[in-house]
């Protein structure tokens, strides 16, 4: 799906059907990392107007997207407690400096990882969507059949935007892209061995944050 060259494990949906508290809680605090990436973003990179006014809006989206999972954490009694270190982002983040060196400005790399976790988190609400069967989840599973197409929208932008940022190296995109890509699968496979012996989560998040 998308850029992505590694699908998460099948059995991950079913491990996810049997603890929905914690993938709700999670989802959560990967919304509101996203939205702070966004947000980060635009701070640190004020001299591209267009760049800015995209990443603020989708923030604004990340926002309401937070706010309608503490809706479904409230329903279901949870109480959201303090974020998880978010091993996924940090992978993503030190997987950069794995990579060859690159003429681009570093802000590209930064929009191309953001488009990754977007990438990501469409393939897995797909994959929980599909899963969310019967009468009973029924408005849970239009509600990540409405944030999947969401998010394939923002990996759309993210990219958008790396272009934008790329200038004349534009046509170097791609390649890159596909670069890390290719890391961010490696990074999917370790974490789900990982995460078979740990116990379930969204990790690698539907959503995150990746500062630096």
């Amino acid at each position: 799906m998308l850029c992505l060259t590694v699908p998460t494990d099948p059995a991950w949906a079913q491990a996810a059907l049997g603890d929905l508290d914690a993938i709700l809680a999670d989802h959560a605090h990967c919304e509101m990392k996203a939205a702070s990436n966004a947000l980060s973003l635009a701070a640190r990179h004020p001299d591209v107007p267009s760049i800015v006014f995209a990443l603020t809006d989708l923030a604004r989206e990340e926002i309401a997207h937070f706010q309608e999972v503490l809706v479904w954490l409230g329903k279901r009694n949870i109480v959201l407690g303090p974020p998880p270190k978010d091993l996924y982002a940090l992978a993503l983040r030190r997987a950069r400096g794995e990579l060859g060196p690159t003429t681009l400005p570093p802000l590209v790399d930064r929009l191309l990882v953001a488009a990754l976790i977007e990438a990501r988190s469409c393939e897995r609400f797909r994959v929980l969507a599909r899963a969310l069967t019967g009468e009973s989840f029924a408005e849970l599973r239009a509600f990540y059949e409405r944030l999947l197409k969401a998010e394939a929208r923002h990996y759309g932008t993210f990219v958008e935007l790396a272009v934008t940022a790329a200038g004349d190296a534009s046509a170097e995109v791609e390649p890159r892209l596909r670069e890390l890509a290719a890391l961010e699968g490696v990074i999917v496979t370790r974490l789900a061995r990982e995460e078979s012996r740990g116990g379930i989560s969204a990790a690698p998040p539907a959503r995150a944050t990746v500062h630096g």
